[in-house]
């Protein structure tokens, strides 16, 4: 089967005609010029170096080496090898707050950067790492609700995070416990395989006991790991129209980054806890999965896909190196011949 990797690279294959539209109006545009100097065939016998057939030749080996240089742009690809191997890794559910809270500022030294911008900089780089385990993705605010079940293929979890916004869960609050809780049962049953919860969230939590919830994680052998994301100072919480929210006083409402639950969440499910305003906040935490022991997560088969393009660059090679001998003058050694008559001796 032949396929490209970048299709979209074989519309430049439409400047072939436009090129040699080009070249038959520059040629037409030389004839003029020539016909202005007396009969044409009269004017050629002035010119019996100049070749009627080399420049054609030398735009046809040129057009030639034009669409190969495309077809090399699109990466051709053909013979698919089929490939067995064997995933070895951990299980890792991401819990990400998308509360109203994460639309404030995530720290004082970035307050044009929100919150859930931050979680998501911090989300990418750590998918990124965990590529080969097994990786899925739960939103929460007032319940949780599950974004990706777990895959193997974690780079698919990045797909997801561009969609994700404070308005796409209808119950506002913060139940950092009920994420837990879903993330918890959405594992594997294989008792060999480490399982993780990774908690994004400032920590703020209203409706339910996060740290009993952890608890509960630890105890099947989960744990739960939490990654702080705001200023402890706090920062006001803007609202879709520009403004800010209030409290009953009307004063703005002030969100802060509780760094104290948030570790006392970490501590219930055996995890670490991180600031994710921290440079080296990836880092640590990926220093943590990684102490997890790997195990089999299952046996994948796919295709791959033989590049053809190495191919394709040697034949346009060699088209350069031809194009470089093909001159508009008529060759000394054949200059004697003419074959176009019937006869393969000169023109009588």
């Amino acid at each position: 089967m032949f396929s490209f990797a970048n299709p979209e690279y074989l519309y430049l294959l439409l400047l072939l005609p436009v090129v040699a539209g080009l070249f038959w109006l520059a040629q037409r545009a030389k004839a003029k010029k020539i016909a202005k100097f007396g009969r044409t065939a009269v004017v050629k016998e002035l010119m019996p170096e100049q070749s009627p057939y080399k420049p054609w030749i030398r735009l046809g080996v040129e057009l030639l080496l034009l669409a190969v240089l495309v077809v090399i742009l699109a990466r051709p690809r053909g013979g698919a090898t089929e490939t067995s191997t064997t995933m070895k890794g951990i299980e890792v559910m991401i819990c990400l707050d998308v509360s109203n809270s994460m639309n404030a500022a995530s720290s004082d030294e970035a307050p044009e950067v929100s919150r859930l911008q931050r979680s998501k900089q911090v989300l990418e780089k750590l998918i990124d790492r965990l590529t080969g385990n097994k990786v899925g993705l739960i939103v929460f605010a007032g319940n949780a609700y599950m974004q990706m079940p777990i895959t193997g293929d974690a780079q698919s979890a990045k797909m997801y995070l561009n969609s994700i916004n404070t308005d796409m869960v209808p119950t506002q609050g913060t139940a950092i416990g009920a994420a837990i809780n879903m993330a918890g049962q959405c594992f594997s049953s294989n008792p060999r395989t480490q399982k993780t919860i990774i908690v994004i969230t400032d920590g703020e939590n209203f409706e339910d006991d996060a740290v009993s919830s952890a608890e509960e994680a630890r105890k099947k052998g989960i744990t739960v790991n939490v990654v702080g994301i705001g200023s402890v100072n706090g920062a006001p919480v803007p609202t879709a129209d520009g403004e800010v929210l209030t409290d009953e006083n009307g004063s703005p409402a002030v969100s802060k980054l509780n760094e104290k639950g948030a570790m006392e969440i970490a501590k219930g499910g055996t995890g670490c806890y991180v600031n994710g305003a921290a440079s080296d906040a990836v880092d640590e935490l990926h220093e943590q999965l990684m102490k997890l022991s790997k195990s089999e997560l299952g046996n994948y088969t796919y295709s791959l896909e033989n590049e053809l393009f190495p191919i394709f660059a040697w034949i346009a090679f060699f088209l350069i190196i031809a194009e470089m001998f093909i001159l508009e003058r008529k060759n000394p050694l054949l200059k004697r011949y003419n074959f176009f008559t019937k006869k393969g001796g000169q023109k009588k």
